[in-house]
């Protein structure tokens, strides 16, 4: 059975190109064979539909068109990882507060959306087959929480939800047998449905009793779990135990992070103040999780984590993808760029939230935590 430690690296080309290192010692190296050293096995990489205003501006936040995941992936493979997919069937952010329809399929009835969505995972998919770099795991939407494709997917519309999902998923499936039958993969391509919020057990149920009824089969329950939104740990580990007992479903834990100090970095994103979102891990957030925001505190919550997955029954929890764990301030990289605001209809402003959280140090040298990723062994 394969159990992941994974990384989320969708922004690393765009740190990189903003003039981003990373050191494991005294000499610059290339983050992937760092993190593989610590035991990295896998990738995570978002795909969005056309993330470019009408002008051919970015959108940032790494700007991940299927270009940038294909170079994504084939660095990924090169490096013997295993790759998950992650759809996000938006031009930008999708989310449990955002689910923005693509720009190209504006306008679309609910059954020209199904097709869509069909249509476009079968003709990714087939330009990653091209290339020898078909996905191990797809994610068929990215955090569903409150659905996606809104308004017409957006909870409590069940049936729309269900439709659009299982588009995406008949098109992983075809995509997975032709590559069974033509010897292009020796084991099929899995389907993850992954919401937000892990610690919520009640939603976690009431949506997928909701999907279960109407939606095709899948094989993982991906789940996010930030401690400073997410609930405590024991509310994340009765979630796991609940879902693995309840839908016997594989569960990978496909977006987690801990800060590791509350120091700011606004020299390293030269930002005016004005212009600078500032930390996702605001200090009244901070005050309720139960480890402190310092290197040792960073590496402590990952080993409780690791801890809290080995309890779910019958081996159903297969790992975790750390969030975004390159990406460190550099001037240039951030969550969102102005054309991306307006398609959002956010008021902004940008710059780097994450900083504090990722798994290097604001000038890129490895932290304690990549250690405790490395020494931890799974039973499975």
């Amino acid at each position: 059975m394969k159990y992941y430690k994974g990384m989320d690296l969708s922004t690393l080309i765009e740190v990189e190109s903003c003039g981003g290192k990373f050191y494991d010692g005294a000499e610059a190296e290339d983050a992937v064979a760092i993190l593989k050293r610590y035991g990295m096995n896998a990738v995570r990489i978002r795909l969005f539909n056309d993330p470019y205003s009408e002008k051919g501006e970015p959108y940032g936040a790494g700007t991940n068109d299927l270009e940038t995941a294909l170079a994504l992936a084939k660095r990924a493979r090169k490096a013997g990882l295993d790759i998950l997919l992650d759809y996000h069937y938006s031009d930008f952010w999708a989310d449990p507060g955002k689910q923005f329809i693509p720009k190209a399929w504006k306008g679309y009835s609910v059954e020209e959306l199904e097709q869509a969505v069909y249509d476009y995972t079968r003709e990714t998919l087939l330009a990653f087959e091209s290339k020898d770099l078909l996905p191990d795991m797809v994610q068929v939407g990215n955090e569903l929480t409150n659905g996606l494709l809104w308004p017409y997917g957006r909870k409590p519309e069940y049936d729309n939800i269900a439709r659009f999902v299982s588009a995406g998923i008949r098109a992983v499936r075809e995509i997975s047998e032709q590559a069974l039958l033509t010897g292009l993969r020796d084991e099929k391509i899995k389907v993850m449905i992954h919401l937000d919020n892990g610690g919520n057990n009640e939603m976690y149920r009431d949506w997928f009793d909701h999907y279960v009824e109407r939606g095709e089969d899948f094989d993982i329950i991906g789940l996010s779990y930030y401690p400073f939104w997410h609930g405590t740990f024991d509310m994340l580990e009765y979630n796991m135990k609940d879902m693995a007992e309840r839908y016997h479903k594989e569960l990978i834990i496909a977006e987690v992070s801990m800060g590791f100090t509350m120091e700011d970095y606004a020299a390293y994103e030269r930002l005016a103040p004005s212009e600078r979102k500032g930390m996702a891990t605001r200090q009244e957030l901070v005050d309720r999780i139960e480890f402190p925001m310092t290197k040792e505190g960073q590496r402590d919550f990952m080993k409780e984590l690791f801890r809290r997955l080995k309890q779910v029954p019958e081996h159903l929890a297969r790992g975790f993808f750390y969030w975004e764990p390159a990406w460190i301030p550099v001037e240039g990289s951030g969550w969102a760029t102005k054309s991306s605001l307006a398609y959002i209809e956010d008021p902004g402003p940008c710059g780097n939230e994450w900083a504090n959280q990722a798994l290097f140090d604001y000038e890129g040298h490895a932290l304690p935590s990549l250690a405790a990723i490395r020494d931890y062994q799974p039973e499975i």
